[in-house]
Parts: structure tokens; C-alpha cells; sequence
């Protein structure tokens, strides 16, 4: 589990357009534009600041990624926010707020 407040420089990717309108793991509608993530193990509302080229706070309501050697998926908002979009997958600088 995630410290608060400690930072970690993990991979992430974004997931999209497919989904949008799906339930997640959570049970919460996906929003492709929300500020949103899916993580494997950390609790549901649980906030991340994720850092790319930019910043933002998201909020862990899915679970994945499932393929190997990544540790967080975005929405496509989040990736946007953080300039993650273009490239689909970068490493990014994760902080746990709560």
C-alpha cells in the first residue's frame, strides 16, 4: 500500500472512448473526461496527484491496469490534464493525498 504523501515514480496509461458510460469497479459510471484512475489495490476514493508534464488530482474508482509493468490507468481527462495523451504511456510522478 501507498504511503500518504510519498511519491513514487510508477508507468501509467490511459483508457477511453470504449468504456466511456461503463460501470467501474467501483460501481460509479466511467466519465472518459473525468479526473479519474484505475489502480489494482489502492481503496476506491483514494486521491493520487499525478505528475507528467503537467499536474493533476485524481480519484482511484476502477481497478487495472492488467498489463504487466504498469501501475496506474488514467481517464483520457487525467491523461490530458497531466500531457499524458499523445505519448499513451509515460512514467509519472504519483503522490497519495488521503
Amino acid at each position: 500500500m501507498l504511503p500518504l504523501l510519498t511519491t513514487l515514480s510508477v508507468i501509467s496509461s490511459w483508457y477511453g472512448p470504449g468504456f466511456n458510460g461503463n460501470l467501474t469497479a467501483s460501481g460509479s459510471r466511467y466519465n472518459q473526461y473525468g479526473l479519474t484512475a484505475a489502480h489494482k489495490s489502492l481503496p476506491f476514493g483514494t486521491r493520487l496527484r499525478v505528475c507528467h508534464q503537467r499536474c493533476a488530482v485524481v480519484t482511484v474508482n476502477d481497478r487495472g491496469p492488467y498489463i504487466h509493468g504498469r501501475e496506474l490507468d488514467l481517464s483520457k481527462g487525467a491523461a490530458d490534464a497531466i500531457g499524458l495523451t499523445a505519448s499513451g504511456v509515460g512514467r509519472v510522478k504519483l503522490t497519495r493525498l488521503n
